[in-house]
């Protein structure tokens, strides 16, 4: 998302385009009804962590680790496989998030490096930093133009002050675009999806849209399947307003998903079935 000559809010202005209103009015209604559930006033902090499992489950997924929700919960080793990398550094960095909502709007760039550095689990000179010009990007999944090295360091300054200076767009927008960008830009040469979608969920929860982080989006990604995300994000890429509100919408429709993920969650726990 380019920030050149834009208005002093331009995330605001992605709020009022076409359709995205009432993607925002119908994802704040999909919030409330978990948050109104009987449950959540007793066992809210189960539901927070069975929605961070399952939400792992999905960003995982997306990254090509497709496993069954049980086979995750039973697993203690990570180590084994490509596979089995994905699926740790996924658990890894759902664990990391909450730990960093009080440094993001301050230094979204920090958060970023350390979540790279989570999800990498190792000391390689590229972990942590954004690519430099001739490193490769493992992001085999995403096939859109891979942005320069030059091009990756302005347009993660320009998304770094839009989050320090604060906006009013609603939380919906701003989680699309932060995630849409990382996406876009592949800024490190590695786990760049997973890296995205953890930063989606900070800003849901540091907003104040999702505090308990109990709709998680990661599920409703995966549940839309990687075909529809793709499209979605080439429609992100493309810059243009249809392409930007499709791309919202996506993301409004994954958090809904989140939302009745956990929702059915409260409703088992109700019925002592989970």
């Amino acid at each position: 998302m380019s920030t050149t000559g834009a208005a002093a809010d331009p995330l605001a202005a992605l709020g009022s385009l076409p359709g995205v209103p009432e993607s925002v009015e119908s994802v704040r209604k999909a919030v409330d009804r978990v948050y109104g559930h009987r449950i959540m006033r007793r066992r809210s902090n189960e539901i927070t962590s069975e929605a961070a499992l399952r939400g792992a489950r999905g960003s995982g997924a997306l990254s090509g680790a497709d496993w069954a929700l049980e086979e995750v919960r039973r697993r203690t080793d990570f180590s084994g496989d490509d596979d089995a990398r994905v699926m740790g550094a996924a658990l890894r960095l759902t664990a990391e998030a909450g730990q960093l909502l009080s440094i993001w709007r301050q230094s979204p760039l920090r958060v970023l490096a350390r979540l790279h550095l989570v999800a990498s689990a190792s000391n390689g000179e590229e972990v942590g930093r954004p690519r430099l010009a001739g490193e490769p990007v493992d992001e085999p999944l995403v096939e859109l133009p891979l942005p320069s090295a030059d091009e990756v360091h302005g347009r993660l300054e320009g998304l770094s002050e839009l989050i320090i200076a604060g906006s009013s767009a609603p939380a919906l927008v701003t989680a699309a675009v932060v995630h849409g960008e990382l996406l876009a830009l592949r800024p490190f040469t590695s786990h760049n999806g997973l890296v995205a979608r953890t930063a989606e969920r900070i800003v849901l929860v540091g907003s104040g849209l999702d505090p308990k982080s109990v709709c998680p989006a990661e599920v409703g990604h995966a549940e839309l399947g990687r075909a529809a995300y793709l499209a979605a994000l080439d429609g992100y890429a493309s810059g243009t307003p249809e392409g930007m509100a499709a791309w919202i919408a996506h993301c409004g429709k994954a958090i809904e998903l989140g939302a009745r993920e956990s929702t059915a969650v409260c409703e088992a726990l109700q019925r002592g079935a989970a």
